[in-house]
């Protein structure tokens, strides 16, 4: 018996003209089915709730799941006898409750929804509602990844049009149409039962905005990162006639990029211009980075010991500058940085970014005086940069679209869409990646390049499984298996934290090593051919998670090797420890994330490597830095609690971003970081959920009395911090640097300038919780009157910079509430224009206004070009 009405309808027809072939052998013309129900069906996801209940696996995730519904409303009938709709999704489905459709996991976050056995069509205007249930929780609405695929065997895949992303023309950020608006606080924007956090709704953000102190200092003298010390003197220097060079002890060509920023912001070189005096002298007692400037009616002095404090020197000048004046105060200057390790990673494997952002980011990083770009260029997702020779790593590992059998392209993993020439997909040539080579050397920065290995390794796994089939058909079995990164014959079963089956490398094969030695070797001539050479390579080494166990190759190694591994969990560490070999071979050295290089024997790694430490302060973190630290290496802190900028900057599921460490990371929690005194964080700060915690920072030993964890070493310093932009959801330029900037100027701080408000370390070891008062009343005023001066200096002196760079900047969502029928409103950011929508007009708001209706409020850019995103304010019932 046919089920639906569009079967019953067809029955109809055939019996009105009289057609003697049964329905089910009419024949469909299935593409055409597919493109019309791409093009026309609305697809809605719903998150119904967070709340675990007996749907969830009780067995995975501690019980926890949410449940999502997929509304499904063809605009067309859909004749076809069955229907295949792919979408990622973060976490895997556990179960399914549909009359019609079930979902299937891929790999990855790929899943596919599929018709039924007993499918029969669908009808117009019908909707067809999926329930399912998913590991963890869903909190953002950008987690609800776009483009869903529609196809059928035998025809082109087509995305579903409702699932694509917009642009908002007011705030210029990617919106997500296709879902639901969460609402409810208890249900849809709570983790769990215990969740304490509070949804950054306008009021309250406004009660948290009345709490900040007003500035109380000089806009003019301030500068960020702020100098060691400053004297200022009265008066000041118009730079409005610009500059009259004099460069001593350097080719001026080496500071060109500093004097073009300031050329940026309309200070100009020429002979009528205010005497500019530079003076390198290797002789100074000045420190590396360091710099002394005093100007004064004479004019500027800039002197220094390294070109590096030179450069950073004439940038300070433009940090000085304040863009609507064109002056500067008459000051003395002595600084020098805190760390010498001043670095931004970026993400560009997961989402590509294009040439013209890194080089963008590069100008920015130098005004800032951060020194290290990490660039991370593969990842599971993508391979983003050409290796001579090996084609097929970009050929298909650079992009994602739809080929199940991955010969043209890799799985469409989050929400890439069919397109291979998307903005998502891409990668760097060997003169594009010259160019910001050389890019980043005229700005005083080192590239640190990143091909994630062996975990997160999928797009090359791919890619040389490619490399295999072609050169295998081309009867070469010897290089078909030169570079091979997987055991054909492994039949282990696991999964990685991001949900793939298939994405580490084989720590056994020496065709493994062989590629990084190839790639190695490639990426270091590239360095050399644009004059910066690659003296540090970043591994990533981390999440390996349960390969190689039932790979024959790694049963043979296991069983006779002679590196005294015997279990497939030393794999991991037993990889890095090789592939630091053939990095110290190549006079480079290694670099990694703490989780992997802690699997390695110290014994066999060399003297020197970088860790980055990217432990939870909550979840004592601190200790694996700690025990990094005191072996020798070069630890840099890259605590995910505030360094982490792909995290949204406030609670509210349409901030951007993922938040598996925090709900809320924005630029005032950045500024608060103390990263020489990892522990202390716990006094002032709370978990993920808003709870507060106790960090433990005394010695710990185990039964046989090894040192499990403990303080600093007396005298052991982090050689510097890191903050990193992963981009599983960044999916564009614009909302990539709406992520990084203003967090760059905190980071920029806390990278260059020790404040006196900071806690110092305790070589001894404490515990700390809300409680152990280390952090003193007094101290926390002096932050928080600090951090109204900086918030201050950003919103009236560098947001200006920003826009004549084109830089996307994040605008603060405002505080607003009604009080006795008046709207009152305030920022976090002093200056910034506020406005309030009230009769369909947007109008400004500078005093408390009348109101009778609820509203809607904003910020707009420093030059009015933009919004923020919006707020709304409710009218308290009577």
């Amino acid at each position: 018996m046919m089920k639906n009405a569009f079967a019953l309808s067809l029955l109809a027809s055939s019996l009105l003209f009289g057609c003697s072939e049964p329905v089910s052998n009419v024949k469909i013309d299935k593409q055409a089915e597919v493109d019309k129900f791409a093009d026309s069906a609305k697809i809605e996801f719903e998150l119904v709730s967070n709340v675990p209940n007996d749907k969830c696996d009780s067995a995975r995730t501690d019980g926890n799941c949410f449940h999502g519904r997929l509304h499904i409303t063809p605009a067309a009938d859909y004749a076809a006898d069955d229907l295949h709709i792919y979408f990622s999704q973060i976490n895997p489905v556990q179960s399914v409750a549909s009359e019609h459709f079930s979902i299937e996991h891929i790999n990855g976050d790929l899943h596919r929804l599929h018709t039924k056995a007993d499918f029969n069509g669908l009808q117009a205007g019908e909707t067809y509602t999926v329930d399912y249930w998913v590991d963890f929780w869903t909190l953002s609405e950008t987690d609800a990844l776009p483009n869903y695929i529609a196809h059928l065997d035998g025809t082109e895949a087509r995305v579903i049009v409702s699932t694509q992303t917009q642009i908002d023309v007011e705030t210029g950020l990617e919106q997500y149409p296709f879902v639901k608006s969460f609402a409810d606080e208890t249900t849809q924007f709570k983790r769990t039962k215990d969740d304490a956090t509070q949804w950054a709704t306008a009021e309250h953000l406004y009660q948290r905005n009345a709490k900040l102190n007003a500035s109380d200092h000089q806009l003019a003298t301030a500068l960020i990162p702020t100098p060691s010390q400053v004297i200022v003197s009265t008066g000041s220097i118009d730079l409005q006639q610009g500059i009259k060079l004099n460069v001593t002890g350097v080719d001026k060509t080496q500071l060109a990029m500093a004097i073009k920023r300031l050329q940026q912001l309309g200070i100009s070189e020429g002979d009528s211009g205010v005497e500019l005096n530079l003076t390198l002298d290797a002789s100074l007692a000045i420190a590396n980075e360091g710099y002394q400037l005093a100007s004064s009616e004479q004019g500027i002095a800039i002197a220094a010991s390294s070109i590096g404090g030179l450069f950073y020197g004439v940038q300070s000048i433009a940090g000085l500058v304040d863009v609507t004046k064109l002056t500067i105060p008459h000051v003395n200057i002595d600084d020098a940085p805190h760390y010498g390790f001043r670095g931004m990673m970026v993400d560009v494997a997961r989402n590509f970014h294009s040439k013209q952002f890194v080089l963008d980011l590069i100008e920015q990083m130098a005004a800032y005086k951060l020194n290290k770009l990490h660039l991370h260029l593969g990842d599971d997702e993508g391979w983003r940069l050409e290796i001579n020779d090996l084609p097929e790593l970009t050929d298909i590992g650079s992009k994602r679209c739809f080929d199940l059998t991955e010969q043209r392209c890799l799985l469409p993993q989050l929400g890439a869409g069919v397109d291979p020439t998307a903005a998502v997909n891409g990668y760097y040539s060997r003169e594009d990646y010259i160019e910001i080579l050389q890019y980043a050397d005229q700005h005083q920065i080192q590239v640190i390049p990143s091909l994630d290995m062996p975990g997160h390794s999928r797009s090359s796994i791919v890619a040389m499984k490619a490399r295999y089939k072609r050169l295998m058909a081309e009867g070469d079995e010897q290089a078909a298996k030169q570079y091979l990164l997987h055991d054909e014959n492994d039949t282990t079963v696991y999964s990685s934290i991001q949900y793939y089956n298939d994405n580490t490398i084989n720590a056994c094969m020496e065709s493994s090593y062989a590629f990084v030695a190839k790639v190695m070797d490639e990426v270091k001539a590239l360095h050399a051919e644009a004059g910066q050479p690659l003296t540090r390579y970043h591994i990533g080494a981390d999440e390996t998670a349960g390969a190689w166990v039932e790979s024959p190759i790694c049963q043979a190694f296991l069983a006779n090797n002679d590196e005294g591994i015997t279990k497939a969990e030393q794999l991991g560490g037993y990889f890095v420890e090789r592939v630091a070999k053939i990095l110290s071979e190549r006079d480079i050295e290694t670099a990694g994330w703490s989780d992997g290089m802690s699997h390695t024997r110290f014994e066999k790694m060399p003297n020197f490597a970088q860790a980055n430490s990217w432990g939870l302060t909550y979840w004592q973190g601190h200790q694996v830095a700690h025990k990094l630290a005191n072996n020798g290496w070069d630890l840099v802190v890259s605590s995910p609690d505030v360094t982490y900028f792909d995290f949204p900057y406030e609670a509210d599921p349409k901030e951007h971003g993922y938040y598996w460490a925090s709900r809320h990371s924005n630029t005032e929690k950045l500024f608060q970081f103390m990263p020489d005194n990892l522990p202390v964080h716990a006094e002032f700060w709370l978990d993920r959920q808003d709870l507060p915690y106790q960090t433990d920072d005394t010695l710990q030993k185990d039964e046989q009395g090894k040192v499990v964890s403990g303080p600093l070493n007396a005298g052991v310093r982090f050689a510097g911090i890191q903050g990193q932009l992963w981009s599983e959801n960044t999916r564009n330029d614009d909302l990539a640097e709406y992520k990084i900037f203003p967090r760059l100027f905190a980071l920029a701080e806390r990278a260059w300038h020790s404040p006196e408000w900071a806690v110092a370390y305790d070589y001894n070891g404490a515990t700390f919780d809300q409680n152990s008062g280390r952090f003193s009343a007094e101290k926390r005023q002096q932050r928080d009157q600090l951090w109204a001066n900086f918030a201050d200096t950003i919103a009236n002196k560098e947001l200006a910079k920003l826009e004549l760079a084109d830089i996307f900047y994040r605008l603060p969502t405002p505080g607003a509430k009604v009080v006795d029928g008046k709207l009152h409103m305030n920022s976090p950011y002093p200056g910034l224009t506020m406005q309030y929508r009230y009769n369909d007009q947007w109008q400004q708001w500078t005093a408390p206004v009348a109101i009778d209706s609820d509203v809607e409020v904003r910020l707009l850019s420093i030059n009015g070009d933009r919004a923020g995103r919006k707020l709304f304010v409710k009218v308290p019932k009577s």
